[in-house]
């Protein structure tokens, strides 16, 4: 074989390569931001999104933003390592209530999406919080307003207020472990 017949080989490999890459694999952002097709976690949902601890320690929540997508609201909770912890996102009822102290929490909107996640934290070891920024207003469409409402014995729980009791999804995304909650608008 002549050096000239590897050619074509070379570019179908390449052309396949790229075609891979520019794809993305599942559970990873596309570069706007939308989760890539069959990534987990794409359906949309009014009910109970649950996923038990992978058993791999406390972690700790170091970064919340949120942001506006096409045709939804995007909150995402980061923390550094390599895993998530478990969480259990679902709406829930009023009043809603500070956990330890019971005492209730106001939240614009007409809607209350709580996300919960264990075993995690948002403060240090010396009991310093990591996320200082425990309440929030982002002017979103659907997301009116985020509050912390929880961080102690290992359960970290936000809840939203939303405009109204929309469909959401809960994402996982890698490097470093972000957990995505989208509300539509």
């Amino acid at each position: 074989m002549r050096p000239s017949d590897h050619a074509p080989c070379r570019l179908t490999a390449l052309a396949a390569a790229l075609l891979l890459a520019a794809c993305g694999s599942p559970g990873t952002d596309t570069p706007d931001g939308q989760p890539a097709p069959g990534a987990p976690g794409v359906d949309w949902t009014s009910g109970v999104v649950h996923r038990a601890s992978a058993g791999t320690g406390i972690a700790t929540l170091t970064r919340v933003r949120t942001g506006m997508q096409d045709g939804h609201d995007r909150i995402v909770f980061e923390f550094p390592g390599s895993a998530l912890p478990g969480y259990h996102v679902e709406y829930i009822g009023r009043p809603v209530r500070q956990c330890g102290s019971g005492e209730v929490v106001q939240l614009a909107g007409d809607g209350w999406l709580q996300i919960r996640m264990e075993p995690a934290q948002a403060h240090d070891e010396q009991g310093r919080p990591t996320i200082t920024e425990r309440a929030f207003s982002p002017g979103l469409p659907a997301i009116r307003e985020a509050r912390l409402t929880c961080d102690f014995e290992g359960q970290v729980t936000w809840v939203l207020g939303v405009s109204s009791p929309n469909p959401f999804r809960v994402l996982e995304l890698p490097s470093p472990p972000r957990l995505v909650v989208d509300v539509r608008h």
